[in-house]
């Protein structure tokens, strides 16, 4: 009676005798709504660098070219607002919201610091 020991599979391994179960709709809309999440605050995040590396270069230029660094505040704020609206649209909102406003922040805080 000479029984070979089965084999113990590893817990961290597929094992193909008991499959996954299915994700449920809750499951996917879950998913969906971290996905939106994390994809809303990395477009948000990445064009409002951009929007602050232009006022920071419109700080940072001699002030003989005041045209030039008062047209980088208002293109930083023009960004702010795109990245918002950005964020917005990812979560299927409408995009025309008062939240919008806080988009021309990078250029309130250029001009500021550019005129002062």
């Amino acid at each position: 009676m000479s029984q070979e020991p089965t084999q113990r599979r590893a817990k961290h391994l597929i094992d193909p005798t008991a499959p996954r179960k299915r994700a449920t709709a809750e499951d996917v809309a879950r998913l969906e709504r971290v996905q939106r999440t994390v994809m809303s605050v990395l477009v948000g995040t990445t064009i409002f660098h951009l929007a602050i590396g232009l006022v920071i270069f419109a700080v940072v230029i001699d002030d003989t070219e005041r045209v030039a660094q008062i047209g980088l505040c208002v293109l930083g704020g023009a960004f702010g607002v795109v990245a918002i609206a950005a964020a917005f649209a990812i979560h299927r909102r409408p995009m025309a919201s008062p939240w919008l406003a806080a988009g021309f922040v990078p250029t309130l805080v250029g001009l500021w610091f550019v005129l002062g």
